[in-house]
């Protein structure tokens, strides 16, 4: 398997693609999140690739026509002083300075988030690091309640031991739990209904039973949360919605 990546153009966005050539006899397009995926042949060459970079990128144009939320995913939001994020049913009040600094900091106090952005940063850079800072300051004033309910939900079905609690920004996945009991969570997940996110926590504890996902876990899954399926339908739906 080998793995490249490039970019394309659609409805004026320059869109990063992950390339991927590897045993396989078709061609595969793919948009999820903010990452188009070009999946390929092993043996195709590099015109090959190229002529299908061409049909990937009339086939996202017509992908954002028909899913206009798909391309909404690829605008990254902008943020200015005064402006309210919510999150989780709280309300943060944004204030950002820029100021002759080497490095990026943020705090929360009271409601408010304080960004001091360094003014030799790019605007993609400025940008990038709103968004990280922002989910640290938001995971900061949410981790022990988060905490908690995992610890909760965990007494309340697995009882399984539970190294540590982690609550960081991942757009990659709602969660994970590694095999040594570390239950991690998107902070993206806040932005969803607290039922939906009983269902991360759910699924994730139940990895501390079964890594994989085997029909014993999804098993496990339904015993404890009979209509887990709709919570995920509304994590599909709703994905591009979830973020800062």
């Amino acid at each position: 398997m080998k793995k490249y990546r490039a970019t394309i153009h659609a409805h004026g966005l320059e869109l990063p693609v992950d390339i991927t050539l590897e045993h396989r006899r078709d061609t595969r397009f793919g948009v999820r999140g903010q990452r188009v995926s070009l999946r390929m042949p092993a043996g195709a060459s590099h015109d090959e690739v190229r002529r299908q970079l061409t049909a990937l990128e009339e086939w996202v144009c017509k992908v954002f026509e028909d899913k206009p939320v798909l391309k909404d995913a690829f605008n990254e939001k902008e943020y200015h002083t005064g402006d309210v994020l919510e999150v989780g049913g709280r309300a943060y009040l944004l204030h950002l300075s820029l100021e002759d600094r080497a490095t990026h900091t943020a705090k929360l106090e009271g409601n408010t988030i304080r960004l001091q952005l360094s003014n030799r940063a790019n605007p993609v850079q400025r940008t990038k690091a709103i968004k990280t800072l922002m989910s640290r300051v938001v995971a900061t004033d949410f981790y022990p309640e988060i905490r908690k309910r995992v610890l909760d939900m965990n007494d309340q079905t697995f009882r399984q031991h539970i190294q540590s609690v982690n609550l960081k920004y991942n757009h990659s996945n709602w969660g994970s739990c590694s095999a040594r009991n570390n239950v991690n969570l998107s902070t993206r997940l806040l932005f969803a209904p607290k039922d939906v996110q009983d269902y991360v926590i759910l699924h994730e504890l139940a990895h501390l039973v079964e890594l994989n996902h085997s029909d014993r876990f999804w098993a496990l899954v339904a015993q404890h949360m009979p209509d887990y399926k709709t919570k995920e339908r509304w994590l599909k739906k709703n994905r591009n919605l979830c973020d800062f």
